[in-house]
């Protein structure tokens, strides 16, 4: 790769993840309906051509967007986990309830808060939107295959045990959205589903 290809491939790069986080931003402000291309264009300032070249089409940058989100947010769960545990972690071993825990804890904090309620936006408007569906959908297997690794190795191996882990956390940030949870209510729930996940609660 010459110098010059390899400086547009990182300008490229750059761009893509300037309209990505923009997306997001907009996403959370103004809602679906208020994040157009136009839009993102502008506040990223950006020409319309360049965000058009980058993404064809408003659905396939906001699910792009949301997917960069859920990505970002899986590594900050995934990278804090190994620094607060991942040195005492033993790959062959049932996940203690520290370790459970925290990642729990983490999880919930992800699945949570007015970007979260931006993903639920696509989900509304998926239901009777084929074309977003067809994209959002795709998108959604891969973050919710990741959720379900990371609920395998600091969690639950039983594969039961991760899908009710993943609707707790779901529903949860859900009900949340209008009417947040009090924190000691938060804390109690996921403490008392790690006791059951784990057995009654005894650390490893």
């Amino acid at each position: 790769m010459t110098a010059g290809v390899q400086d547009r491939h990182v300008r490229a790069v750059a761009t893509r993840r300037l309209l990505l986080d923009t997306t997001v931003a907009c996403l959370a402000e103004l809602g679906y309906a208020g994040t157009t291309g136009p839009a993102v264009a502008e506040r990223a300032g950006l020409s319309r051509g360049a965000q058009l070249h980058h993404f064809g089409t408003r659905d396939q940058m906001v699910v792009a967007a949301v997917e960069h989100l859920a990505q970002q947010r899986l590594t900050h769960v995934q990278n804090s986990l190994a620094i607060r545990i991942g040195d005492s972690l033993d790959p062959s071993a049932q996940p203690s309830r520290p370790a459970a825990l925290a990642a729990l804890e983490l999880l919930a904090e992800a699945l949570s808060g007015p970007l979260y309620g931006a993903t639920l936006e696509l989900w509304a408007a998926a239901r009777t939107d084929e074309d977003l569906r067809r994209q959002l959908v795709p998108a959604e297997e891969r973050v919710h295959a990741e959720l379900r690794e990371v609920c395998r190795v600091w969690i639950t191996t039983d594969p039961v045990l991760i899908q009710l882990t993943l609707d707790l956390l779901l529903g949860r940030g859900v009900s949340g959205m209008l009417v947040p949870h009090p924190s000691k209510w938060q804390r109690d729930v996921l403490e008392r589903w790690i006791d059951t996940v784990v057995g009654g609660g005894v650390a490893g």
